[in-house]
């Protein structure tokens, strides 16, 4: 069976799905950066047990993202289903911030998290945006292992940003450049 794929842009009617694709997902090992003349660098380190984690549900004023120039979620549907959204905002460095991206477990590598990706850049290419910056926890491997097929760089750390989160070691902020 096929299923009609469709990224919009969300309405006040779709407010609703927003949290809809905020489902668990499997903390199975960590990115271990090294910084080295001037270069990040990094290893991976499996768990010997893995765990699975989800992150809250998103308490925003979504309404703040309907129509404005700077700021935009995009909502992934299969058929009428909300299977994925990406939540992008313009920073003052001309950079668009990814805020979120979240893609329903069964369709996790299916390449729903690729065309989302792939709206933010059309969108902050019309923005005459640098490029797309995020963050990702250190324990979200399959997070970090997506950025980098995605062209992403890792370029800075830090230790303190979720110091009161004994699971999360470091923030990691990834950037691809245009």
């Amino acid at each position: 069976m096929t299923h009609t794929m469709r990224i919009v842009a969300m309405q006040k009617e779709q407010i609703g799905d927003l949290n809809k694709t905020n489902e668990p997902f499997l903390l199975f090992g960590r990115l271990v950066p090294t910084f080295h003349d001037d270069v990040w660098s990094f290893t991976e380190e499996l768990f010997e047990m893995p765990s699975e984690t989800k992150f809250p549900d998103d308490r925003i004023d979504c309404e703040a993202y309907i129509s404005q120039p700077d700021k935009i979620i995009y909502l992934a549907y299969a058929d009428d289903i909300c299977i994925g959204q990406i939540r992008l905002v313009k920073q003052w460095n001309k950079y668009c911030y990814v805020e979120n991206l979240a893609v329903c477990q069964a369709y996790r590598q299916s390449g729903i998290g690729r065309q989302l990706f792939r709206k933010a850049e059309a969108w902050a290419k019309e923005r005459g945006l640098l490029g797309i910056t995020l963050e990702a926890q250190d324990d979200n491997l399959a997070a970090c292992r997506f950025y980098q097929k995605m062209g992403m760089a890792l370029g800075g750390v830090d230790t303190m940003r979720h110091a009161f989160n004994l699971n999360i070691d470091k923030a990691l902020f990834w950037y691809l450049k245009f």
